[in-house]
């Protein structure tokens, strides 16, 4: 016997029971697909980064300009405060202190001594001093003291004698050539100076910087006193030099005697070299600072508003605090921040998945929610440091796109969650917070819809008034200054109104990018003279007055079932464009000539008046018509079955029994079926008004009955199975038509005369 006849055991049967997933498993599940990674991944970047970018690991600096503290602010940690005053003195004093560089050419001196040879030479040249040139002796003469008679001619003569003696050995002339090179070396190697410069008195005028010619460049710099360097006492040195390295005395004063008138100033200021030291001094100075000592000095006192140096104090004793925060601190911050993250995102995130599945499950969407949730807080904790209170401007311009592109209860439960991610990062306290929360609810329940252009601004001037009438009792409550509160009330008041109308301006922006139109859009496409609409008269006339009529009916039921009414209105406008492109085959269009579906079969007049639904989508999408109106193009007949030529087919075929099946779904609609209520609005109202037509005396009873019969067909055949319509609004929107349908087809009294044509 094979095993496959075998019977399983009762136990093999249990085992293969297979019990559904539970929550937990189907959110793992669901949490395993791709696209649901992605998104998840992207949360948790945007997460990541606005705890980088908000430092959530540290808490904010919560203080401001004009803030009037309620108690006195003693500081928390000792803390230096830079002392501008102190350091510019300080600086100051290192300049004044900074020696002076000066250029020293050796030149001249090393002239000096060439030219004193040269003079000697001379006056050895003569034998006797009846030859000698007395102008050159006279060089030679020392300074006789006061009172001191003249030499006579004999002295003169015996004078000049012992100076010949003096070089009378051999090679003597170089030897003191010798000496005089090493007397004067000091002296060309430091330079002389006749006085300071007026410019050396900005500076030490104890000592320098001598930087001596050697080539084309100068040495480095060496260090010297400024009295070694004067002539008035170089010039004592020089002599006691002479008396050291010269054969006499007597040779070392007619030597001395020489040279001392002729010994000029060889040092030059360098201006730019010593306005570097001095910069280079001042620079090595370091920054002063003021001491302030946690738990004695007060950085602000109570009932004072904060001013710009209160401000900075605080700032740096908070930045103090910071840098002593253990890592302990930080990591339980962090993981909270992070905490507080992961908390909003799983609640928004539920919500959006039960309330607006959409902008979940388009990604594009979901990126763009995403990239302004990013935005907001990023430009809000931004500008917040520049102005105080312009982060509302932010989260009123979050708040108000979300109106517009989604449902209010969604824009409030966001709005909240931004608003409090900010309240964290930027460090307010829980008025502001509770202002920043007001404000913002009072902003987005104002806005509903936005039909005309000043519409955003009067929602700008309401929220004013919301945060400033907040700001008043919050701050009250707080115990906080009059004053005060009614500069922070008008200043919120004033971003605000900047606000809405930032918002008027960027309108289209929010259109295009979320991919809504708001009333104000829709009354500018549903204008009779769009291209479109004109096309439509010019050619197929009947189907505009259809569309026309469609409209109004679709408008006034949507509205009964709180639904937009306006964009159904607009949308059946375009609904049935697709026709004009064979206008003869709808019967709207034909005049008095013969019907052109006569000389078809049924599957191809079905496949003719189908194409119009795929023909309308595609002039939409070429004449860039919004995807909501597209939709309803696509959507208005669902997945209908074209029943006038599927009776034909059937009759067709039990007249011939030989003929081929009929096949239902190849006389329905493409679809899809509606997905929104406005579109299952429009479903009807185009049912109804075509059969409408048809009836040939449209008596209240018979309109009641055939928008009864007309939409149990579409319940009952699932055409509002994707849309949420309830049957209390299918009820609501067929009463709607009822009374419509009654208005257009009311009876009319009859003048006398009149006969009925």
């Amino acid at each position: 016997m094979s095993n496959g006849n075998q019977k399983r055991t009762r136990q093999q049967r249990v085992a293969t029971v297979e019990l559904p997933p539970g929550a937990w498993g189907l959110l793992v599940g669901q949490i395993r697909r791709g696209s649901i990674l992605l998104r998840v991944a992207s949360c948790t970047l945007v997460a990541l980064f606005l705890w980088a970018f908000t430092h959530g690991w540290d808490p904010p600096f919560n203080h401001r300009l004009g803030e009037i503290p309620q108690r006195d602010i003693i500081a928390r940690v000792d803390f230096e405060q830079p002392d501008s005053e102190a350091t510019r003195e300080a600086r100051r004093r290192a300049r004044s202190l900074a020696l002076a560089v000066y250029d020293q050419d050796p030149a001249p001196l090393e002239q000096l001594r060439a030219q004193l040879r040269s003079e000697i030479g001379k006056l050895l040249t003569n034998e006797n001093w009846e030859d000698v040139d007395a102008k050159v002796w006279q060089d030679f003469q020392p300074h006789l003291a006061p009172g001191t008679p003249d030499p006579t001619a004999e002295e003169l003569r015996e004078q000049f004698q012992r100076f010949r003696d003096a070089f009378s050995e051999e090679n003597a002339l170089e030897d003191f050539s010798d000496a005089m090179a090493a007397v004067m070396a000091p002296y060309e190697q430091w330079g002389l100076l006749q006085t300071l410069p007026e410019e050396h008195k900005e500076v030490n005028f104890e000592k320098i910087y001598v930087r001596s010619r050697e080539g084309e460049g100068f040495s480095a710099e060496a260090q010297t006193s400024v009295a070694e360097v004067l002539i008035k006492n170089a010039s004592a040195r020089l002599q006691q030099s002479l008396n050291e390295k010269l054969t006499s005395v007597e040779l070392s004063q007619r030597v001395y005697a020489w040279v001392h008138p002729r010994l000029i100033p060889t040092l030059i200021l360098n201006a730019d070299a010593t306005r570097k030291a001095q910069n280079e001094a001042a620079d090595a100075v370091p920054v002063q600072t003021k001491r302030f000592l946690a738990g004695v000095d007060t950085l602000a006192t109570a009932g004072h508003p904060l001013k710009l140096d209160s401000l900075e104090l605080l700032d740096l004793e908070h930045k103090q605090k910071l840098s002593q925060r253990e890592l302990g601190s930080r990591v339980r911050r962090t993981m909270a921040v992070l905490g507080m993250f992961v908390a909003l995102y799983i609640l928004c995130g539920f919500y959006i998945h039960s309330r607006e599945p959409m902008a979940l499950a388009d990604l594009l969407k979901f990126m763009s929610l995403l990239s302004l949730v990013l935005i907001t807080v990023v430009l809000a904790r931004t500008v917040s440091e520049y102005l105080w209170g312009t982060d509302i401007i932010l989260i009123l311009l979050f708040a108000m796109t979300l109106s517009i592109a989604y449902q209010q209860e969604m824009a409030l439960l966001l709005s909240a969650c931004v608003s409090l991610i900010i309240v964290v990062a930027i460090g307010h306290d829980m008025s502001q917070g509770l202002v920043l929360m007001a404000t913002v609810a009072g902003t987005i329940l104002m806005l509903k819809q936005v039909r005309t252009r000043g519409k955003l601004l009067s929602v700008g001037f309401v929220a004013a008034g919301v945060a400033l009438f907040t700001t008043l009792g919050v701050g009250t409550l707080d115990g906080q200054p009059w004053g005060l509160l009614i500069q922070n009330g008008f200043t919120l008041a004033l971003w605000s109104i900047i606000a809405g109308s930032l918002m008027t301006v960027l309108l289209p922006v929010v259109e295009r990018v979320f991919g809504v139109q708001t009333d104000l859009s829709l009354i500018e496409l549903g204008d009779p003279a769009h291209p479109l609409l004109q096309e439509l008269i010019r050619r197929a006339p009947g189907t505009y007055n259809h569309s026309i009529t469609v409209a109004s009916l679709a408008e006034s039921a949507a509205e009964s079932i709180g639904a937009r009414g306006l964009l159904v209105r607009v949308g059946a406008y375009f609904h049935d464009i697709g026709k004009m492109l064979k206008p003869g085959y709808f019967v709207e269009n034909q005049g008095q000539g013969g019907n052109r579906h006569d000389s078809l079969v049924p599957a191809m007049s079905t496949l003719v008046i189908i194409a119009h639904v795929k023909d309308g989508a595609d002039l939409a999408r070429q004449n860039k018509l919004p995807e909501s109106i597209i939709d309803f193009i696509q959507q208005h007949h669902g997945t209908t079955l074209v029943e006038y030529f599927y009776r034909q087919a059937s009759e067709q075929k039990d007249k011939d029994p030989e003929g081929g099946e009929v096949d239902e779904s190849s006389f329905r609609y493409p679809g899809p079926k509606p997905q929104t209520k406005e579109a299952g609005v429009l479903m009807m109202a185009d049912a109804v008004e075509s059969a409408s037509r048809a009836l040939k005396e449209p008596t209240p009873s018979r309109i009641e009955n055939i928008v009864e019969q007309l939409s149990m067909k579409r319940l009952l055949d699932g055409q509002f199975d994707e849309c949420g319509l309830t049957l209390e609004e299918v009820r609501k929107v067929g009463e709607s038509l009822i009374k419509s349908l009654t208005a257009v087809y009311h009876g009319r009294v009859k003048y006398p005369g009149q006969e009925t044509a």
